[in-house]
């Protein structure tokens, strides 16, 4: 069994009550870019962490979704096998 490790760099930005994330990975020769944000409402308290967290998870989201694409895509452009079923993804 091989194991292979990859990280995920994720950026923060912080803008008075709005925080950004973006989550980048490189895998495969190709630059996956996910992005999140998170805006505190003007009756939370001011507790940046939370933002971060939210702004994090929603970036990963769409780093995964992006992911998820590319996957799809180089699938799809595998050659048929004849006699194969088409399988359902």
């Amino acid at each position: 069994m091989s194991e292979l490790t990859r990280q995920v760099d994720l950026n923060f930005t912080e803008e008075e009550a709005r925080t950004r994330a973006d989550a980048i990975l490189e895998l495969g020769g190709e630059r996956f870019h996910g992005f999140g944000q998170a805006k505190r409402a003007p009756q939370d308290p001011n507790v940046p962490l939370v933002g971060e967290e939210l702004a994090a998870a929603r970036a990963l989201s769409d780093l995964a979704h992006k992911l998820l694409d590319a996957a799809a895509e180089r699938i799809d452009h595998f050659p048929q096998t004849s006699g194969a079923p088409d399988t359902p993804r």
